[in-house]
């Protein structure tokens, strides 16, 4: 068994030597880019074994033989992923866009000071994002994070664009609460979050 494991890896590693500059670059991009598409799949669902599915579907259909693959994939999977994601928990958005439509109005709840040193790494972005309410928490993704149009995103999300900027507003306060290190990120998001009135374009 030891003997075909180095003989395995002694052929990978000719395999390697062979390959162009260009492939393995590309390999990387493509590892890398599959790992960013996992990540935005896992913010919208919250659920590990349903994003593997989504980005692998996602891969898939992309043309990997095509020589601009690597710079062409990234806009169009990653809209992919995001349409599977919000189609496959279309019921838990439904559920929590009514908790949105029928929350109360609050304009205390943002932290006022931000403490010194409080470091912010994705690591906390991801448990802050995941600790929001399934709504709110899509629509900061969409409109913040990747900058979707917000007829695009209310067309996606099945609402009309006053309760997706109500519920971008939520999301975007409970992110700064938890950032802010204001609440507990074992703690789940309130079932009914209040809604901050915010200027949007």
């Amino acid at each position: 068994m030891g003997k075909v494991t180095r003989t395995g890896e002694w052929v990978s590693k000719c395999r390697r030597r062979r390959e162009p500059p260009e492939a393995s670059v590309k390999r990387g991009a493509i590892a890398s880019h599959g790992a960013d598409l996992y990540w935005l799949a896992f913010l919208l669902t919250g659920c590990r074994e349903l994003s593997i599915d989504i980005v692998a579907d996602a891969v898939a259909s992309d043309d990997q033989s095509n020589a601009f693959f690597v710079s062409r994939m990234r806009p169009w999977s990653r809209w992919i992923v995001i349409t599977k994601a919000v189609a496959a928990i279309r019921d838990e958005l439904a559920a929590s866009a009514r908790r949105t439509m029928l929350s109360r109005e609050d304009q205390t709840s943002w932290p006022r000071w931000w403490p010194v040193g409080h470091e912010v790494t994705k690591a906390r972005i991801e448990k802050a994002l995941l600790a929001i309410d399934v709504f709110p928490r899509a629509a900061v993704l969409l409109l913040v994070f990747e900058r979707v149009q917000l007829a695009d995103a209310a067309t996606l999300l099945d609402c009309d664009s006053s309760l997706i900027k109500k519920a971008q507003a939520i999301g975007l306060r409970e992110l700064t609460v938890y950032l802010a290190g204001n609440r507990n990120l074992t703690e789940p998001a309130p079932a009914q979050p209040l809604e901050f009135t915010q200027a949007t374009n």
